[in-house]
């Protein structure tokens, strides 16, 4: 099984050496792990400080990561923290973010680059962020005595790690020192097929969200002009172009009395447009926008990245979008200021939002018509709309320390 799993890590990195030329987050993904073991190797070599190694696959998993890697570093301030990740998405974005030490893509998961990684590493502990799983880095960590945990863990049933065939995957688990487990399911899950060393500890994402919710907000003098009439605010998180037909009517009927702020999923100029095009006229770019324009547009449209999180203390509702595609993005950002959510169909792979609709804090949606009655009749009670604020601010903060429970059971220190 070994040899079939690096065969189609192989075929896996082929096809993306042949698509770099057409596909952009393909060729940063190339271009990122190009001499990348050398690079690693010389950033460390002079640095005999303890490390402790953080993997995360993308900008998602990061932001669960993030609140305990604060926390790790707080607590050991002589620490070195180097960090991973796998996708281009995720290191472009916060390749300079300073809570880490060093921060570098994941070289392919061979025995190879394993062993050179690890060498030059030398971390004392191993976290890995929510899932990725790679075989040949877990084994080699189990080999040198590294402990290895994953943090904030989901599962279900229909994942390969519990099919009957899948006994390979299962004894990649297996190589964890300990799984924490967002939930009692994934728990219960795990101890059924044989993989104990598991604590249920919730998610860290709660942490990082309600912590924004609290700080001092960040000036943005532009959406404040924006919203300064007082009409109700739709904060679009995340869109993808599969939102939009639902949105679109939405948008429409309502674009004398709402405002809207969009922040899209990815920023290209074809999508860009196609938001601009929902509301012919209507739709202000925010990279175009100055204090005296931004009052005559209906919709401000963010073409950059970093303010989403911010953007939701401006609303009163929140569409979260990707259940209409890939699957839903943060709902976790918009509870937290305690927004009602609407999103599409595709959700219950995500724990918080099948709590958020059972609280009665969310509204899945179908199609256009399902969401424009489902806005109305809460654009029409406020009532209904503060009460649903109250549960979604209290279900979060109830939520919250997932972080402190991990931090007390790593008692791997970087005296040690």
């Amino acid at each position: 099984m070994t040899l079939l799993y690096d065969f189609a890590l192989f075929c896996y990195a082929l096809l993306l050496r042949l698509a770099a030329p057409f596909v952009p987050k393909a060729a940063a993904w190339v271009a990122g792990r190009r001499g990348l073991l050398p690079r690693i190797g010389a950033a460390l070599a002079a640095d005999g400080a303890p490390r402790v190694w953080y993997h995360c696959a993308s900008l998602g998993e990061f932001e669960q990561g993030r609140p305990l890697m604060e926390a790790y570093r707080r607590a050991h301030p002589d620490t070195k923290i180097v960090l991973t990740f796998f996708s281009p998405s995720g290191y472009a974005v916060r390749k300079d973010w300073p809570g880490a030490d060093y921060i570098f893509y994941l070289p392919l998961d061979t025995r190879a680059n394993a062993r050179a990684f690890l060498d030059a590493v030398q971390p004392q502990l191993a976290v890995f962020v929510k899932y990725e799983f790679w075989y040949h880095f877990l084994t080699e960590t189990r080999r040198l005595g590294v402990p290895a945990v994953v943090v904030s863990a989901i599962f279900r049933p229909e994942q390969v790690f519990f099919k009957p065939w899948g006994g390979f995957f299962r004894g990649i688990l297996g190589q964890l020192s300990h799984i924490f487990t967002q939930n009692q399911a994934s728990a219960a899950l795990l101890r059924q097929h044989g993989l104990t060393r598991v604590s249920v500890t919730g998610d860290t994402r709660f942490d990082t969200v309600a912590a924004t919710a609290l700080a001092p907000p960040r000036p943005l003098p532009l959406v404040e002009a924006f919203v300064a009439d007082g009409a109700p605010v739709l904060v679009v998180g995340s869109a993808w172009p599969e939102d939009l037909p639902a949105l679109g009517p939405l948008l429409r009927r309502y674009a004398g009395q709402i405002r809207v702020l969009l922040a899209p999923h990815e920023i290209t100029e074809n999508h860009l447009a196609q938001i601009e095009a929902v509301l012919p006229g209507q739709v202000l770019r925010y990279s175009q926008a100055e204090a005296g324009t931004v009052a005559g547009a209906r919709l401000l449209l963010f073409d950059n990245v970093g303010l989403l999180s911010q953007l939701y203390r401006f609303g009163q509702f929140a569409y979260v979008g990707g259940a209409f595609s890939k699957g839903l993005h943060n709902t976790l950002e918009a509870a937290a200021f305690g927004l009602p959510l609407f999103f599409g169909p595709t959700y219950g792979k995500f724990q918080e939002a099948v709590d958020l609709v059972a609280l009665g804090c969310a509204t899945p949606v179908r199609t256009a018509a399902e969401l424009e009655a489902a806005f109305a009749r809460l654009l029409a009670d406020e009532p209904r709309r503060l009460k649903m604020q109250d549960q979604a601010l209290e279900y979060v903060h109830q939520q919250a320390g997932a972080t402190a429970r991990i931090l007390s059971q790593l008692t791997i220190s970087s005296e040690q």
